[in-house]
């Protein structure tokens, strides 16, 4: 049975770190350039974890953490009283038991007094954009470049409104 709690522990700010490495590792390996996936280390993500804890939600499976959530208020400044998801990602071994799913519900319902909730999208992520768009998630039209010497966009999907 998955669990989903705030991220607390040295134990699951280390599962969170590999979480985020491995996924990024298995989510974007057709989609990103190969440098930019060297870049982003399982160091780098471990420091991630630790200097910023806040916001953020382990799925676990008894003690081992298999997904992340990271949710709060969109610094976005042409959205108004809109959430954010920072970010959301479940290990490749464990898609298809809803955990995803169980997350994304968690994080709208911590979101859930803001009027909209806004997230992005690697462009042609095609099964992250399939599972946004069954929870209900729709393009609006704005975009950004994932790094600035490169082609590759993020498309932004809103939640509500």
């Amino acid at each position: 049975m998955v669990t989903i709690v705030p991220l607390r522990t040295n134990q699951e700010k280390e599962g969170k770190a590999y979480v985020h490495w491995k996924a990024w590792q298995e989510a974007y390996v057709n989609l990103l350039p190969a440098t930019f996936l060297e870049a982003h280390s399982l160091d780098q993500c471990r420091k991630l974890a630790v200097e910023f804890p806040q916001n953020t939600f382990v799925a676990k499976m008894g003690d081992t953490v298999v997904g992340f959530v990271c949710c709060a208020a969109s610094q976005q400044e042409d959205l108004e009283n809109a959430g954010e998801i920072y970010a959301i990602y479940v290990l490749e071994e464990y898609y298809g038991q809803q955990i995803g799913y169980r997350m994304m519900q968690f994080a709208l319902k911590a979101l859930q007094d803001f009027s909209q909730v806004a997230l992005w999208v690697v462009e042609g992520n095609e099964r992250a954009i399939r599972f946004y768009e069954r929870i209900g998630f729709r393009f609006d039209g704005a975009s950004k470049r994932v790094c600035p010497d490169q082609e590759i966009l993020e498309k932004r999907m809103i939640y509500g409104q």
